[in-house]
């Protein structure tokens, strides 16, 4: 047995963290000092990972969702033995540190997910524990039950607030997620003071009315207790559980204990050594006793654990050789053989075949073909299935009772959505896409943006993509959006013209294993065009020439989506007397990574650009310059059919013939 006390072992936690606060000039040390008890709980007693390898698949997921306490993480993993040392606990918040402000995937080993914007966390977490319910339904026998993990969060009072929260967590109860455990550091205190002016909710009853089993008025520094609440919430496998834990935040700090300055850095000389004082902490700063290390220390257990279950999986593997080759792709990220020849071969038959379609009907069109050869496909949307199709002939809903399905029924919940399926890319063994319409990626737009910089392949569908929308109005026609989209680094935005371009952008989404990628489909039925296998292949580069005139051009339209229709009539009816080539652009992103000879070749040199698109303007200057002209909008839309509304906005070919005097 330790000869470490578990308030020792927590101490150990909150002084790593007021050093390095202190070394820094910078942080947050109120919540990690308030918590301390509880993570030295749940880290030495309950939760199942692997120093020596963050990566195990059947880890327990750790989520930091009050991310601004990052130094408890940090201390965390560093006390547990993962690649963190004691310079970088004193890099902490340094350019290129390990030890980012807040914690961020990819960066740090053992960090889950990047947290900070607060609700992302405990988002994320929902989207992880369905992930997992979903995995080991499929590959679970009766023999082995190879995945078998839980997923853990800590929360305080600011991501409860965020109303990304009431989304996922609602789902969450809805969905009976018994692997899902909160602990909730109710310590009644925000940046701007005591909650009891802002946030009285019940919490406990809230979290009632949404399924999840609730244990209240956990004592958050007695570790028993914790203990016990932890067991507790373990033993329910049909319910979420959330832990109330009543914490002193700054816990140890006997000046700032229990305030609101407690929340950002404690570091007046005097308070500090009054703290280490109260902890009974003789040692110099970053100073751990060498019997704190090894009371922390994780490295063996963690072997021995994933050492036990590595051995099962050869057992399920002998008994179940497909199940277990199938599962190894999966955690490898791999695509089947064969996607890209499928998506090609589609291609090849639509052009045989060209009905007029909107792309949203393309994209389900597609789905088709890649749903049943990607059994990891993962797909949803927010209450809109039939209007973003995104379901296919395969499609089976993940119910309470039932998570062999292929598909989740999201409600209208836009923001959780994309937080949940953030979270399901991030556990791993699973390709999540969803679906809304453009406009509403207001509601979702720093959990897309999330996804950008943690670098992960959440698949975006968005449909409704213009003013094409028609009767439904202003509120309901994107703007701004496709530039919203455009200009967030690492994400790249497709907006296919026809049923091939969709084809193509389903099929870069797939390949993007480090980005995200928005998916931005018509409402209105769009012609097909015929390409030469150049020009398919050219697709993927993300512009291309789709028309050329006889003689040199004059002018080059680039256009996207339904605008590239228009650019082509254009350019028919007018070929005689002006030729222009018309450039269709799904992808811009993409093709911004092209050579420059690539580039200048189908945009040309010294000739007058034209953009065309429903969308904001400025967006078109970086590729016509200000010799060019943008066709597109910088007002709000209308109410009326979408023919109308192109006549009104000045889309119509009688219109740009006039405008530009060809």
């Amino acid at each position: 047995m330790s000869k470490i006390s578990s308030s020792q072992s927590a101490n150990a936690l909150r002084i790593l963290t007021l050093d390095a606060v202190n070394e820094a000039n910078s942080g947050h040390s109120g919540m990690p000092m308030g918590m301390a008890d509880i993570a030295e709980v749940l880290w030495q007693r309950h939760l199942s990972h692997n120093p020596k390898n963050p990566d195990w698949f059947n880890r327990d997921r750790f989520v930091l969702s009050n991310g601004h306490g990052s130094m408890l993480i940090y201390s965390l993993l560093h006390l547990s033995g993962y690649d963190l040392s004691i310079e970088d606990l004193k890099d902490f918040r340094q350019l290129h540190s390990k030890t980012a402000g807040h914690p961020e995937f990819g960066i740090t080993p053992g960090v889950e997910t990047t947290t900070g914007p607060l609700g992302q966390g405990i988002s994320n977490a929902v989207g992880m524990a369905i992930a997992e319910k979903v995995l080991a339904s499929r590959f679970n026998t009766e023999k082995h039950q190879i995945i078998d993990h839980m997923t853990y969060v800590f929360t305080g009072d600011g991501c409860l607030m965020e109303g990304i929260s009431h989304e996922a967590c609602s789902l969450a109860g809805t969905l009976g997620l018994g692997n899902l455990i909160v602990l909730y550091d109710d310590n009644d205190i925000s940046i701007d003071g005591n909650v009891e002016g802002w946030f009285t909710e019940d919490i406990p009853r809230r979290f009632e009315s949404y399924g999840w089993e609730v244990i209240p008025n956990i004592d958050g520094h007695n570790s028993e207790e914790i203990d016990q609440a932890i067991q507790k919430a373990k033993s329910n496998a049909d319910k979420p559980t959330i832990i109330c834990c009543k914490t002193v935040i700054g816990k140890g700090s006997p000046n700032m204990a229990g305030t609101a300055a407690a929340h950002g850095a404690i570091v007046n000389p005097d308070e500090i050594a009054l703290t280490r004082n109260e902890l009974n902490w003789e040692n110099d700063p970053f100073d751990i006793p060498q019997e704190i290390y090894e009371d922390w220390d994780a490295r063996e257990s963690g072997n021995l654990k994933e050492d036990s279950w590595n051995k099962t999986f050869e057992e399920y593997a002998s008994d179940n050789p497909e199940l277990s080759i199938e599962l190894k792709r999966l955690i490898a990220g791999a695509l089947p053989d064969g996607i890209e020849e499928s998506i090609y071969s589609f291609i090849k038959e639509v052009q045989e075949d060209l009905p007029k379609m909107a792309t949203r009907v393309s994209s389900q069109k597609v789905l088709n073909v890649l749903g049943p050869l990607i059994p990891e496909l993962l797909g949803g949307s927010a209450d809109l299935t039939g209007s973003n199709n995104t379901n296919w002939d395969g499609t089976k809903e993940i119910r309470v009772d039932d998570f062999s399905g292929n598909y989740i029924n999201y409600g209208v919940r836009e923001f959780g959505m994309t937080g949940i399926m953030n979270g399901m890319v991030l556990h791993g063994g699973l390709k999540a896409y969803g679906g809304t319409f453009l406009t509403f990626l207001d509601y979702a737009r720093n959990a897309v943006r999330m996804a950008a910089l943690m670098k992960i392949q959440t698949i975006l569908v968005y449909s409704h993509d213009s003013i094409g929308v028609g009767e439904d109005g202003p509120t309901h026609q994107p703007i701004e959006h496709l530039t919203s989209l455009r200009t967030t680094p690492n994400l790249e935005t497709w907006r296919p013209c026809d049923t091939s371009e969709t084809a193509i952008s389903w099929l870069a989404a797939l390949e993007n294993t480090d980005k995200p990628s928005a998916l931005i489909l018509s409402r209105q039925g769009l012609p097909n065009f015929v390409r030469t296998k150049s020009q398919v292949e050219s697709m993927k580069k993300g512009a291309y020439k789709l028309f050329e005139p006889e003689v040199e051009p004059k002018l080059v339209f680039i256009a996207t989506g339904s605008e590239v229709e228009l650019a082509m009539t254009i350019a028919e009816e007018v070929k005689d007397r002006t030729p222009i080539r018309v450039v269709s652009m799904p992808c811009s992103e993409r093709f911004d990574i092209q050579s420059e000879e690539y580039k200048e070749s189908v945009l040309g040199k010294g000739i007058k650009r034209i953009a065309i698109e429903a969308s904001h303007v400025d967006w078109w200057r970086k590729y016509v310059g200000l010799e060019g002209e943008v066709i597109g909008m910088d007002t709000f839309g209308e109410s009326a059919p979408g023919g109308v509304l192109f006549d009104h906005f000045g889309f119509t070919k009688e219109q740009i013939i006039a405008k530009l005097d060809l």
